[in-house]
């Protein structure tokens, strides 16, 4: 399982375009720390054992749909140096199988967003700019900005110098069997740890 999805998911691309990453899916998660430091742990007899900042990464990917109440999680794992994570977006009120028609590994800037108190600027291209590349509400983006900054604050009063890589690889799962592949590949991956892309 791992040989196979080793370099699958952590490929650079450009953002699927006319994708609306706010729009109902599964989207495969991968998060890094910065310069692949283990800040998170280390992994014992194939097992991930959790220091206390690996815990606080762990307790707030749990604790997202209390603040994203469309957002379902599947199957994550905080590992040494990164996390692995399948979010469901769903905003329907019926109940319905989410299901995706495009697959496409990506690779997503992490941006600044608006505060709703900020003080209003003049419209400049730049300020227009900005616009168009910050997150939107109820989008991958936002979710993952707000989960980051959640760990980074908390985790910083642990280790002062904690950081996340600045971007983060977001997968869409297309159908039933590459959420079961997928997930068996997040369950193993403390298992297959030494054979990891991302072990040093």
């Amino acid at each position: 399982m791992n040989k196979k999805f080793k370099n699958k998911y952590r490929i650079k691309s450009a953002r699927l375009p006319n994708w609306d990453y706010g729009s109902n899916g599964m989207y495969f998660i991968t998060i890094c720390t910065q310069n692949r430091e283990h800040f998170f742990g280390e992994i014992i007899d194939g097992k991930m054992q959790l220091n206390e900042i690996g815990k606080l990464a762990n307790q707030y990917w749990n604790e997202i749909p209390q603040h994203f109440p469309y957002v379902k999680l599947g199957e994550f794992v905080v590992m040494p140096n990164h996390m692995h994570g399948i979010l469901i977006i769903d905003k329907t009120d019926n109940g319905d199988d989410v299901s995706v028609s495009v697959s496409v590994s990506v690779q997503t800037l992490q941006c600044n967003v608006s505060t709703p108190n900020a003080t209003p600027q003049p419209h400049t291209n730049k300020n227009k700019k900005m616009a168009n590349i910050s997150p939107k509400p109820g989008t991958i983006s936002t979710i993952i900005r707000s989960y980051k900054s959640a760990v980074t604050k908390n985790a910083r009063k642990i280790h002062a110098g904690f950081a996340w890589q600045p971007r983060f690889h977001d997968h869409i799962i297309r159908n039933d069997k590459s959420f079961h592949n997928i997930s068996n590949y997040i369950i193993n991956n403390p298992i297959n740890w030494k054979e990891d892309k991302f072990h040093e």
